[in-house]
């Protein structure tokens, strides 16, 4: 088998999640369901956050943030993987590929961040309520989540920067449905220490910390709420962080499932079902779990349709309910 440097390489070969025509067609309709519903649903807390004022605090800053996180984690891969199946091919070329492993890191990464954030917020507003509005101000938060971006852009450029200096040969197949950094890893024909040893790096930066912080966070809630002397005030502070702890049960409980998968087992289908849940299946949630049983988020949605009647002449409250009404009754 020829070898042959980063430079001469042409593509990659994507194996997919099947062969079979009919079940190709399954998994286009399916997957792109699932990222339209992925789309719509965080653009819709992203505008609903935006345009409520009394959106503008902490946890809806942060929120926000997850929502594009979220769209653009899922716009990595599925899009591509669309295109592939009503185009009948699976080749991807070197640039692609290494674009791809770039963007699905950062966004990847940059979830393990915001959720973790996320629960610092909850910590502070429930451990430390007087002292709440004077931590999380809005400099802060920008400033944490700035912070978060820039260690991630670096991080991501070093792995691909590493990932250039591999060989591959010309034929490289990759048993996955995109081009994801421990698959490319695997079928490299160079050696891969320092590539593996930075990722393993990362992944107890940027993964093991964030949760260890969600712990310790948590933790803190917990004894915190224990000491309160009603019980009543106790289930009503932990409910506020009940979506969050779904959030993030969900998502890092795929993303070790991934791991695992790929570790432990030898199973490629088992890998790839792993693999959707985390990259696909979590994004969806998200937006039902997290926002569209929130009130405040609703009413903001609400007054947000109501406005855009207005605008187009139409009667505002009526038009919202009708337009509100199948998603409660799906919620």
């Amino acid at each position: 088998m020829h070898v042959t440097n980063q430079m001469g390489l042409s593509q990659f070969l994507l194996l997919g999640l099947s062969e079979d025509p009919k079940v190709q067609s399954i998994l286009f309709v399916l997957f792109l369901s699932m990222y339209l519903v992925t789309v719509l649903g965080n653009l819709l807390i992203i505008m609903a956050t935006t345009c409520g004022s009394h959106l503008h605090t902490p946890m809806y800053f942060f929120l926000c943030h997850l929502s594009f996180v979220d769209i653009a984690f899922i716009s990595t891969s599925v899009p591509m993987m669309l295109v592939n199946i009503l185009a009948q091919v699976k080749d991807i070329s070197y640039t692609e590929c290494l674009t791809q492993v770039y963007f699905f890191i950062i966004f990847a990464r940059m979830n393990n961040f915001l959720l973790t954030l996320m629960a610092y917020d909850h910590f502070v507003a429930i451990c430390h309520p007087l002292k709440y509005t004077l931590i999380m101000n809005p400099q802060f938060c920008g400033l944490l989540v700035l912070i978060s971006w820039l260690i991630i852009l670096c991080a991501s450029l070093t792995h691909i920067l590493l990932m250039m200096q591999l060989n591959f040969s010309t034929s490289t197949e990759i048993p996955h449905f995109f081009c994801e950094l421990a698959q490319v890893l695997k079928v490299a024909n160079s050696e891969t220490l320092i590539n593996n040893i930075f990722l393993y790096v990362t992944l107890v930066l940027m993964v093991v910390f964030p949760v260890c912080g969600i712990l310790f966070s948590y933790f803190e809630i917990v004894s915190s709420l224990m000491r309160m002397s009603s019980t009543a005030n106790s289930y009503k502070a932990f409910s506020t962080c009940l979506s969050h702890l779904c959030v993030v049960s969900l998502f890092y409980g795929t993303g070790f499932g991934v791991y695992f998968s790929s570790e432990v087992t030898h199973s490629s289908q088992g890998k790839l079902v792993a693999s959707v849940m985390y990259t696909v299946v979590t994004p969806v949630l998200n937006p039902f779990i997290y926002c569209l049983r929130n009130k405040d988020v609703m009413g903001a949605l609400e007054r947000l349709l109501g406005r855009t009647a207005c605008c187009l002449s139409w009667t505002p409250d009526f038009r919202t309910k009708r337009l509100l009404q199948p998603l409660r009754q799906m919620l």
